[in-house]
């Protein structure tokens, strides 16, 4: 499919939301949402989509990388200035125009509205729904930056050594990844060590790794925009007490009954359950305080989100989902197995292929 037919088929989607968001157009400031919908992968830029126009709007700094990168768009030259906002809406006849309430402040708001009669509709979602459900070549770019952290993650088994300090493996990763291809990481790398892996998302700090620690490793790749996303946890060193592969199995056994019994069709909540109740069965439910999973994509936390802390949501074929059941005990520590996995008519496929394999023998 030609880049030209991409961008179109996701303009006529938008458009085709107008009816129900009840605008006559659409204001797309946010970056992920904007490179989703044109390709424009600069830092600064808007698009305005009504059903006769889009238009993109960006500074002298990337008038020719916009050129090149966004096609189907008009270009629109904006020095950030209040009559450069006033000649942008000007150009579009439309009586409201919806914005992304949650990517625009009530500066940009106040800004905005002073710049032109349209009425501005402030909008909790735009294309979020529309991205949830990726396409072959969005599957790929996210399977390679898998590809990079699986061959990464796999090194840590000889990485990690008594004396090194969480934050110096961390980087020791972050250099791999590169190594590897990623272009930057997805999100800063997490490595929690002793009662710190109690911590979901600790951050490494000058702890030094200790004989019979428990490490959890969460880190990501990202490639041409996309992310991955994966956690494992070590044991470094002697071979582990009872505690904890008794906690290690029992994440394990949560993960395998969601990659074993999930189906598209079912819900958030439902796919959430398949996990959580076999943590609370084990005793363990007050120690599980996160969601079971989220989408990734383009941003690394993306709808659907698998937690009863959100809204019930159907999930289908085409999404990409975490699926990353932990258990952590204050004082002791814990243990998370994370799998990022692309939603089939058959279930789920794990993207993420590096072995668990827990134990770092020294």
């Amino acid at each position: 499919m030609t880049h030209n037919t991409i961008y179109q088929q996701r303009l006529t989607a938008v458009r085709q939301q107008f009816t129900t968001w009840q605008v006559d157009g659409v204001l797309i400031s946010s970056p992920s949402n904007r490179r989703w919908l044109s390709g424009f992968t600069g830092s600064n830029a808007s698009l305005l989509i009504t059903p006769n126009n889009a238009l993109l709007a960006t500074d002298f700094r990337y008038w020719e990388q916009a050129t090149a990168q966004a096609p189907d768009f008009t270009l629109f030259k904006h020095q950030r200035r209040a009559e450069d906002d006033e000649a942008f809406f000007a150009a579009i006849s439309a009586a409201n125009i919806g914005i992304e309430a949650n990517h625009v402040t009530l500066t940009e708001f106040d800004r905005l509205q002073a710049a032109t009669p349209i009425n501005l509709i402030p909008l909790a979602e735009t294309v979020e729904p529309l991205r949830q459900i990726k396409s072959a070549a969005e599957i790929e770019a996210i399977a390679a930056a898998a590809a990079i952290t699986d061959q990464a993650m796999a090194q840590v088994n000889n990485l990690a050594r008594p004396g090194m300090t969480e934050k110096e493996l961390a980087w020791t990763l972050e250099k791999t990844m590169r190594e590897l291809g990623a272009d930057e990481m997805a999100f800063t790398v997490i490595v929690a060590s002793g009662p710190n892996s109690a911590l979901p998302h600790h951050h490494p700090g000058e702890r030094v790794l200790q004989r019979g620690d428990a490490i959890i490793v969460d880190m990501g790749a990202q490639l041409h925009g996309y992310k991955s996303d994966m956690t494992r946890t070590f044991h470094l060193g002697s071979e582990p007490d009872a505690q904890f592969w008794a906690v290690y199995n029992l994440a394990l056994a949560a993960q395998t009954a969601v990659l074993t019994h999930a189906k598209p069709g079912m819900t958030t909540l439902t796919i959430d359950a398949l996990a959580r109740d076999v943590i609370t069965t084990a005793g363990h439910g007050d120690h599980f305080g996160h969601g079971l999973g989220h989408g990734v994509g383009l941003d690394i936390h993306e709808a659907p989100f698998l937690s009863p802390l959100r809204e019930e949501k159907p999930v289908v074929s085409g999404m990409t989902v975490t699926v990353e059941p932990g258990v952590y005990i204050p004082g002791w520590g814990g243990v998370r197995i994370e799998e990022l996995c692309h939603v089939t008519s058959a279930g789920l496929e794990p993207l993420s292929r590096c072995p668990k394999i827990p134990i770092i023998h020294l």
